[in-house]
């Protein structure tokens, strides 16, 4: 289905993949994993057509749904039913379709109205082999299991969050990739999926796992979410950013877990004993090279222990953690940021109203509500990135706002890493943001590599980087922890453990949230301001 021969790949001058030649054939559910920065975002590109390699070949021969971790969306003026139907041009078709009805019913006879009977029988043998109202039937109910119900495929595309769009798009993918070409046939699509979890509920999550398990199409999966891994997978291929290398793995993911731990044991075992024998050779060698007349078996002796060691795969190495400390807060008032009387609405589609917030001096809140009730607007507004229909934002005495945006609105895709740093703290050292920087992984050429190349993970840690570089006293962070592998996520909670002033956090992750160690909860839409309780900890991965 896909092939990519002797693929080389490259952000910058770095080399992430070299000669690997890898395959995904019919049944094939792969999870693509490494580090942060191992390239596991640039393979998936490539692999869909999207980015070029810097050397090698990628051929397929089926159809590809691929949702990249940022998808960005065309005609945000069409509704989400029509989006998730364009996957199979049937949104088309029932346009022309009302339109060709329209003409039978405007012309009374004749030539002209014939001509439209006509068409209209064309345009319905063509939508019934599509699937029909069956196929509408069936991308309603792919909608309702990640969580878009109707009144959410009636609105544009432009009224949705960001999370609502990107389960639109994966929704449209699935709905594409669930039409086998005819009765009882299998799934011809490979599906290429970078993070599909982002925004998803725990029964949606559920949901996806049973979908993915049951496709018969090729499937490549980037997931830091190892329920998923465990559940669907049947190979691994590991990018090893140490060789630059990727590692094939015949096996499901406990297997694979087990295999990597025995390919590990088996080269510290190999290289601990080459090790001993050089060192025993070039202390011979030593010894020997002391006498003339054994000089030269000494330096054969020495050769050898060079070529024993030459020979050994190279170290893996740690993988390295980004070190994440949120800013020790500027001096403020008592109550640096309130609210009053918000509302919003995007045409007639009121999200949320009546919204009041006092953030007071090191206040923990968490804000909470169902997908759509409006929890990113309403960063959005505090931040100032957006303008509420009613009511008003009041900064305090001393506010300073540090804003994380899910999408990573808040960096220049166009910029590079340095720029974006830079366009962050514009008055600090250059030396104090390259240590920083040097703190969350970005080193040497990387630090002119445009942010728009860079993996969801490495986007999360510039953007974390630009709030760090700051001293800000409230932060505003909406779903921090989404693309991040395991040791980084933990650092941005031990960072929330620790940070001293205010912040109100959207997020699906429970552990996020218990590592907040909230005061109080405002849930939406309705505005309503509540002291925490633990009882609200299972809304939050509902919510």
């Amino acid at each position: 289905m896909i092939t990519a021969t002797d693929l080389e790949l490259r952000a910058g001058s770095r080399v992430l993949v070299s000669g690997a030649t890898l395959r995904v054939q019919p049944g094939d559910r792969i999870g693509l994993v490494g580090r942060n920065g191992a390239g596991k975002t640039t393979s998936m590109r490539v692999l869909a057509g999207e980015g070029e390699p810097y050397a090698g070949t990628v051929t397929s021969n089926s159809p590809i749904g691929y949702l990249p971790q940022d998808p960005r969306e065309g005609d945000l003026s069409i509704t989400a039913k029509d989006r998730v139907l364009s996957a199979r041009g049937l949104d088309e078709l029932l346009r022309k379709m009302e339109k060709a009805q329209t003409a039978m019913a405007e012309l009374v006879d004749g030539p002209e109205r014939d001509k439209a009977v006509r068409e209209y029988g064309r345009l319905e043998e063509r939508f019934a082999a599509l699937g029909g109202y069956a196929a509408e039937s069936d991308a309603a109910r792919i909608c309702a299991h990640l969580g878009l119900p109707d009144r959410v495929l009636g609105q544009p595309m432009a009224t949705l969050s960001g999370g609502q769009r990107r389960r639109v798009e994966l929704a449209r993918i699935l709905f594409a990739a669930s039409d086998g070409g005819g009765a009882g046939a299998p799934s011809s699509t490979t599906l290429l999926l970078d993070e599909p979890t982002n925004h998803l509920d725990a029964d949606s999550i559920a949901w996806l796992r049973s979908f993915l398990k049951a496709h018969e199409g090729g499937l490549v999966v980037i997931s830091h979410d190892t329920d998923l891994l465990e559940a669907v997978v049947n190979k691994v291929w590991f990018l090893d950013a140490t060789r630059a290398e990727v590692d094939v793995y015949n096996l499901d993911w406990k297997r694979y877990l087990e295999a990597r731990a025995t390919d590990e044991k088996r080269r510290r075992r190999e290289r601990a004993n080459a090790e001993k024998k050089a060192a025993a050779l070039h202390a011979q060698a030593a010894k020997m090279g002391a006498k003339a007349t054994k000089a030269v078996a000494a330096k054969n002796m020495a050769r050898r222990a060079d070529q024993l060691l030459a020979s050994l795969e190279p170290e893996r190495q740690k993988d390295k953690v980004a070190r994440i400390r949120f800013p020790d807060p500027a001096p403020c008032g008592r109550t640096p940021l309130t609210a009053e009387g918000l509302s919003k609405a995007f045409g007639s589609l009121e999200v949320f109203s009546g919204v009041d917030l006092a953030v007071d001096r090191g206040a923990k809140v968490v804000v909470l509500g169902l997908n759509g009730a409006g929890k990113t607007t309403l960063l959005r507004i505090l931040a100032g990135v957006e303008t509420p229909d009613t009511g008003r934002v009041v900064p305090g005495h001393g506010l300073r706002i540090g804003y994380f945006a899910q999408e990573h609105d808040t960096l220049d895709m166009d910029a590079t890493v340095w720029e974006n740093i830079r366009h962050a703290a514009p008055d600090a050292p250059e030396q104090q943001l390259r240590t920083l920087l040097g703190s969350f992984m970005f080193a040497g050429d990387q630090l002119q590599q445009p942010a728009g190349t860079l993996s969801g993970g490495e986007r999360t840690r510039l953007a974390l980087a630009g709030l760090v570089s700051s001293s800000a006293n409230v932060l505003l962070l909406d779903e921090p922890t989404n693309n991040l592998d395991p040791a980084s996520r933990e650092q941005v909670l031990d960072a929330l453990r620790r940070f001293e002033g205010a912040v109100v956090l959207v997020t699906h992750d429970a552990g996020a949230v218990e590592a907040l160690r909230p005061d109080k909860v405002i849930v939406l839409p309705d505005g309503t301001e509540d002291l925490w309780s633990d009882d609200y900890l299972e809304l939050v991965q509902l919510a």
